[in-house]
Order: C-alpha cells, then sequence, then structure tokens
C-alpha cells in the first residue's frame, strides 16, 4: 500500500500477531507444490481460501474459516521452522524491532504425531534464530482456542510455564467469543498467572461488552485483544484507564471481520480521547495482507491520526509489552531517540 511508504522507516512494535495468520503464500503454493500430502489443496484457488479481501463477507465466520486451509500446512519440523523464520524476517523488514509472536499448539500439532513440547520448541527456536539474523527482539505467547476443551488449554498452559526461560511471556485467549464464553477459563489463566505468565484475552471484537467485564475482572487480563466495544460502559473504561490495560487494535482485521463497517467509523480515536492505552498491531498480516506500515497508513488517511499521535501509540505498545522492565527502559529509550532525537532520549 502506498499509505505505508512513509512509516516504513519508523521503528515499530506489534504486540499481536499470530503467527498461523502471517504465512507467506508464495511459501504456501510452493508447499502445495511439494507435498503430496497437500495434493488436496487447490493450488488455483489457494488464496481465495487463507486469506480475507474487501469483497469477501466482513463476518467472523469466514475469517475463522481460513485456518482451516492454514493449519494443514503444518507438515513437520522443517516444515514449521522454515514458515516460523519466514514470519520473523517479514517482520524485521517492515521496521518493526519488537514482536510479541503468538502461535497455537494445538494448532501446529494437529498434523502430525507432534506434542505440544515439540512443536513450541520448534517455533522458539526457528524464530530467535531469525531474530538474531535480522535484528529484532521477539518473544511469544501461546494461544487457546475457546472451542477446545479446558483439559486441553490447561496442558498448553503448563507448556507455556515450562517455556518461560525461552522467552514465553504469556497465554492468549482467543476465537469465537459470541459462542464460547471465557468465564470457563477463569482457573486456567489464574493458575498461568500464579506461574508468572501474562494474559491477553481477545474480547470486546464479535461479543458484547460483558466479555470485556469478565477478561478484565474476573481473567486478570492485562492486554486485550481488539476490544473496541468498551466504550459502552464506562465504570469498565474508567477500570481499564486507571489499571492501564492496553487494547491490541488492528484496524483492517476489525473491517474485514466485520467488527466495523468502515474504517472511517472505527472508535480508535474515541479511545485515545477517552485516555486508554492503545497499539497498533497486525493480527494476521498476511490474511489480510498488510503491514504494520499499512496500519499506521490507514490511521492516519481513515482516522486522521498525526504523526505525533501514532509515534505516541507506539510507545504505549512499548510501555504495554511483556519485557522485563529494564529492557522495556532501554527499548523505549531507543525510540524516543529515534523519534525526538538523542536530546529527548536523555531528559
Amino acid at each position: 500500500m502506498e499509505l505505508s511508504a512513509s512509516f516504513h522507516s519508523w521503528p515499530k512494535v506489534d504486540l499481536h500477531r499470530h503467527l498461523e495468520g502471517s504465512l507467506r503464500l508464495s511459501s504456501l503454493q510452493e508447499l502445495v507444490q511439494e507435498h503430496a500430502v497437500l495434493d488436496e489443496i487447490d493450488l488455483q484457488a489457494l488464496p481465495q481460501n487463507v486469506t480475507v479481501q474487501d469483497g469477501d463477507p466482513h463476518e467472523p465466520e469466514f475469517f475463522l474459516s481460513r485456518f482451516e486451509t492454514l493449519r494443514k500446512f503444518f507438515l513437520d519440523r522443517q516444515t514449521i521452522e522454515r514458515l516460523t523464520g519466514e514470519v520473523i524476517e517479514d517482520a524485521a523488514a517492515d521496521g518493526v524491532r519488537y514482536l510479541e509472536l503468538r502461535f497455537t499448539p494445538a494448532a501446529l500439532a494437529s498434523q502430525g504425531d507432534f506434542t505440544f513440547e515439540e512443536v513450541s520448541d520448534w517455533v522458539i527456536s526457528a524464530a530467535l534464530s531469525a531474530a538474531e539474523i535480522h535484528s529484532i527482539q521477539v518473544q511469544f505467547l501461546l494461544s487457546l482456542n475457546r472451542h477446545e476443551p479446558l483439559a486441553l488449554a490447561a496442558q498448553v498452559a503448563e507448556v507455556a510455564a515450562g517455556l518461560r526461560t525461552r522467552g514465553v511471556v504469556g497465554l492468549d485467549l482467543a476465537g469465537d467469543e459470541h459462542n464460547h464464553p471465557a468465564r470457563p477459563f477463569a482457573p486456567v489463566l489464574e493458575r498461568a498467572r500464579s506461574a508468572g505468565l501474562n494474559i491477553s484475552v481477545h474480547a470486546g471484537e464479535w461479543g458484547d461488552v460483558d466479555e470485556l467485564s469478565v477478561a478484565i475482572r474476573e481473567l486478570g487480563a492485562r492486554r486485550i485483544g481488539h476490544g473496541v466495544r468498551i466504550l459502552e460502559d464506562e465504570a469498565l473504561l474508567r477500570e481499564a484507564r486507571e489499571s492501564e490495560v492496553c487494547f491490541e487494535i488492528s484496524l483492517t482485521s476489525n473491517q474485514r471481520t466485520g467488527v466495523v463497517s468502515d474504517l472511517r467509523l472505527h472508535p480508535l480515536p474515541e479511545m485515545l480521547e477517552a485516555g486508554l492505552q492503545v497499539a497498533l498491531t497486525t493480527d494476521d498480516p498476511a490474511i489480510f495482507d498488510i503491514t504494520l506500515s499499512d496500519e499506521y497508513g490507514l490511521a492516519q488517511r481513515y482516522l486522521n491520526l498525526s504523526p505525533e499521535t501514532l509515534k505516541g501509540m507506539t510507545l504505549s505498545a512499548v510501555q504495554a509489552s511483556f519485557l522485563e522492565p529494564k529492557p522495556k527502559r532501554i527499548l523505549e529509550q531507543q525510540f524516543v531517540a529515534e523519534f525526538w532525537g538523542e536530546q529527548a532520549a536523555d531528559d
């Protein structure tokens, strides 16, 4: 997108990017041609089956159905490592300096006789190796799907706790909030917090504001995926502001999954005006064929956000990251220096 050009050189942070929604289409096409097990996939129809474009139905069900095809590509260790490395390379190429990559062990393990520990190790090893090559910091969240059994979620949480020394900093609860409430996951997430993991919950996206209330008040979410319904509850908004809950906003995702009908109607400006901590994120960049730079461009063009406001949101993303205090301060100083000069960083 031309809108992204002026933001491509900016240092950026992406706190909400799903591995499974970030796979290069060109690589998926190559894999279909190389692996007989993928012969069932129509190569010509592949782009339509793994992306959501403006002309497609803007409905959650249509978006979520893309993952049915994407899950088929996690064939083995080599493929998982290849795809993961490319995701890191693509983020770095767009100027992302710090990335919190989330992935779903259940999805990665679904195509083979793999354990959650194995697939998590393959993703983390490949990502950290690529991060060193491409000069980007990467940490990880393991995702749970609302529609999957609680016993499975407990297994993933245990794996995540065991990987804290390798950069796993949290758990993410994702999926269809309209049909699968978050409250049953409270015991799993409480144990995860006790083990030192941070919690991010997709809420207030397709579901009502009650799901946001559960996420913030009962599940202890420090960050909310999307959360655009927060403006409907003044008391909850005040609590979120005072406790500095960060809202991970993905403009293209919200528009193409039917959360908002028009980008010009997105509540992001009102969320900022209300004093909420907000970060721009990509969600699933390959599914939507966007970059984080594109999202900055859309925020400027359709929502009239100024460069200074966007710089402030970038710092909010740094501050809301799950980095430890010392590396967070260092990263924040680096961003301040690049945005406003060395003197500002020293003040």
